[in-house]
C-alpha cells in the first residue's frame, strides 16, 4: 500500500507557483513569499491587477491569467479576497493552494476541499518550509 502524499509535498511538485497577493514592498509577506520561490530556483508569476511587474517580474491580474503550467498558487489576502481568489482557482483548474497564515477562511477551505483541491490551511507558511533568507 503506497503512503499518502503530504499536502505540503505535492503543493511542491508544480513546474511553477501563482503568488496571489504579491506586493512590490519589500516588507510585506506577498513579496517575500514570491522572493522565497526565487531564491529556491523556482518559476514564479506574481497575480496583482495594480502592479505591472514585482521583484522584476510581470504581474497577472488574476489567477484565471495564470499560465496552464501553474498548478500550486500561495496565496496572502485577506480572507473575503481569498474566496473570490478560490472561486477563480476553482475555474482555472489549480490543483493546490497554499493559504498563508491569515488568509485562510472556513469558507474559502471548504470549496477547496469540495472542488478536490489540495490545500494547506493549517498555519503552516512557505517561507518557513522552504528556507526564506530576508536580503
Amino acid at each position: 500500500m503506497t503512503q499518502p502524499i503530504d499536502p505540503i509535498e505535492r503543493f511542491l511538485e508544480s513546474r511553477a507557483y501563482g503568488v496571489v497577493g504579491a506586493s512590490r514592498h519589500r516588507h510585506k509577506y506577498g513579496n517575500k513569499v514570491l522572493r522565497c520561490y526565487q531564491q529556491n530556483g523556482r518559476a514564479v508569476i506574481p497575480v496583482n491587477p495594480r502592479e505591472p511587474e514585482v521583484e522584476g517580474v510581470a504581474c497577472v491580474a488574476s489567477v484565471l491569467d495564470l499560465p496552464d503550467d501553474v498548478k500550486s498558487i500561495s496565496v496572502i489576502t485577506p480572507p473575503a479576497v481569498t474566496e473570490r481568489v478560490v472561486q477563480d482557482a476553482i475555474r482555472k483548474g489549480i490543483e493546490n493552494v497554499w493559504m498563508q497564515p491569515g488568509a485562510e477562511s472556513v469558507a474559502s477551505v471548504e470549496a477547496c476541499r469540495k472542488a478536490g483541491i489540495n490545500v494547506i490551511a493549517d498555519g503552516s507558511c512557505l517561507l518557513v518550509v522552504l528556507g526564506y533568507r530576508d536580503r
